[in-house]
């Protein structure tokens, strides 16, 4: 190639490079979430990007996670989010601690890191946003085993618990806020606590196996909106449908048939949409400087109260059965 030649294509290159800066976003957030495919994070991802559309900043969302829910993926990810030099990360993380020094590393490059969902030790970001308040998603848990276990015609019942991962921070608390409401239902008797690890064909395993170990139970409770689904698949395979309830937390738009057919006959959950939108929201008003240690804005849903440890809840969860699911179901 002759200097001339050169010269155009060095042009060219310049010019790519000024019209790619003169269009770059004024702020770049990454959404990262346990694993690509699920529909919770999904819609999550929409609120973001409503929450985009809604700051007068340019926002830009990158949208990522890893193939499989791991703390491995999600240390990579962040890996390549701070090589990016992004000015904020917004994350579900899959282990409380093993992300903490990554995440660490984001913030000592000035990276803004919000944990949502499932949280991250406090070491590794500045706010962690819950979907609800702990106690009271125990608490609805509970108060949804107690009626499906009275849908199947029994005054009491086993129940079990199949949750996502044995480090999922979020499940954990949940099932631990379970414990201490359950002696106030002396009609429910735990028996099982399974982990499905947010897999729908391990999660539909751990199902089966506590319908044949469990000749007496009456309802599972997912807290996980991928073992719900799995969970309610596996009692209409099993023929169980109306002996046995599942329930906990889903997606109307994932959950809508399994109500229909009878295998779950009420769940809840937050809006995953606002919850995308609100860690968004959050994440923008750290970097920009315009939160206080005692509270945030989360837009059009109000402002976040933190805790000494930078802790903060959405909103209570909504319970969902044939009267309302399928309006919502439209939705997410």
């Amino acid at each position: 190639m002759n200097l001339k030649r050169l010269f155009k294509h060095a042009v060219i290159a310049s010019s790519i490079l000024a019209t790619s800066a003169a269009f770059a976003a004024d702020m770049r957030i990454g959404l990262v979430v346990k694993a690509q495919g699920i529909g919770f994070f999904e819609a999550a991802y929409e609120g973001a990007q409503q929450a985009a559309k809604e700051l007068s900043d340019d926002v830009e969302i990158i949208y990522t996670g890893p193939v499989t829910p791991t703390a491995e993926g999600q240390i990579e990810i962040v890996n390549s989010l701070i090589s990016q030099r992004v000015d904020a990360i917004a994350i579900s993380s899959n282990d409380t601690d093993a992300l903490v020094p990554i995440l660490k590393r984001a913030q000592q490059r000035g990276i803004k890191v919000v944990s949502f969902d499932s949280g991250v030790a406090e070491p590794g970001r500045a706010v962690h946003l819950n979907p609800s308040s702990n106690p009271l998603i125990g608490q609805v848990n509970v108060e949804l085993a107690a009626e499906a276990v009275q849908a199947t015609g029994s005054e009491k019942g086993d129940i079990a618990i199949l949750s996502a991962s044995p480090t999922a921070t979020n499940q954990n608390i949940w099932i631990d806020e379970m414990k201490k409401v359950l002696p106030q239902y002396p009609q429910l008797n735990l028996v099982a606590t399974v982990y499905g690890d947010d897999l729908a064909d391990k999660s539909y395993r751990e199902t089966m196996g506590l319908i044949k170990t469990y000749p007496n139970l009456k309802a599972i409770v997912a807290p996980t909106s991928v073992g719900i689904v799995a969970a309610a698949q596996a009692v209409t395979d099993a023929g169980k449908t109306g002996e046995i309830y599942v329930t906990g937390l889903g997606l109307p738009s994932e959950l809508a048939g399994h109500v229909d057919s009878g295998a779950v006959k009420s769940f809840a959950i937050w809006n995953p949409i606002d919850l995308g939108y609100a860690a968004t929201i959050i994440a923008h008003e750290l970097v920009k400087g315009d939160a206080t240690e005692k509270e945030v804005s989360m837009g059009r849903l109000g402002v976040a109260e933190l805790d000494a440890e930078g802790n903060a809840a959405m909103a209570p969860p909504f319970k969902y059965d044939s009267s309302n699911v399928k309006k919502f179901a439209k939705i997410f």
